[in-house]
């Protein structure tokens, strides 16, 4: 599979028409077929058709999608971009750290890349769901980049990033939807142990989430996971019946 084809670009909630365009001839310059769109996402009206010189055909084929969930459930691994601005307590990886994360999830499985709406970025939530948060340095004054030229900017990185380092031979990566099967058995298990007592239960679930899903898991770590939750829940009802 070449560079280019392991890429998808999810784009979340756009809110303008005119913005779709450019996304369209960056994702068609760099190669990448892959553009979705996770709704509530603008139309693109005959504007952004007439706009886009070229790359109307990836603005055609883009996928729609109800969730990010769904738009990223087969994908082992899920980057998603952030100008930080403040917030969140996780690390996350620069331009200049790109090339190690290609080589860790190896040279033939798929990575999805996330952007947020153009207002707002991409929420708390919707971070917690990536196996690695991606920033672009940009100046503090002026951190966030239009779209299109966030969206270039990192696939530029990306091409550039491939090399002798990435593995010989890949490991089975667990996809975004296994990932997030586990995380609910982890849910339920923490709840089961009284651990969101003191409130702020979603809170609490994305910083766990980001301890033991915040990179790219293999489907053996994803099974330990789950198992260590099961147990957990299993040893609660055996108690409760005793």
């Amino acid at each position: 599979m070449t560079d280019s084809r392991r890429f998808a670009i999810d784009i979340v909630r756009p809110h303008l028409p005119s913005n779709l365009r450019p996304v369209a001839r960056v994702v068609k310059n760099f190669g990448v077929r892959d553009l979705r769109l996770v709704e509530p996402a603008a139309p693109a009206d005959e504007e952004a058709d007439r706009l886009s010189s070229g790359a109307q055909d990836v603005l055609a084929q883009a996928a729609r999608y109800p969730s990010l969930a769904e738009a990223v459930e087969d994908f082992p691994a899920v980057v998603t971009t952030t100008s930080l601005r403040g917030r969140g307590r996780h690390r996350a990886r620069d331009l200049s750290e790109l090339r190690d994360l290609l080589a860790e999830v190896g040279g033939s499985s798929r990575i999805a890349f996330v952007f947020g709406p153009e207002r707002s970025g991409l929420t708390e939530e919707e971070l917690a769901r990536s196996s690695a948060r991606l920033n672009i340095a940009t100046e503090p004054q002026f951190p966030t980049m239009n779209l299109s030229h966030a969206v270039a900017v990192v696939l530029a990185a990306a091409l550039l990033a491939r090399g002798p380092r990435a593995r010989a031979k890949d490991a089975s990566w667990a996809p975004a939807r296994e990932v997030e099967g586990m995380m609910d058995h982890w849910d339920r298990a923490l709840d089961a142990i009284g651990f969101y007592d003191t409130g702020h239960r979603a809170r609490s679930l994305r910083e766990w989430r980001g301890l033991v899903a915040g990179r790219p898991l293999t489907e053996r770590e994803v099974a330990m996971l789950r198992g260590v939750a099961n147990r957990i829940l299993v040893s609660l009802r055996r108690k409760r019946n005793d």
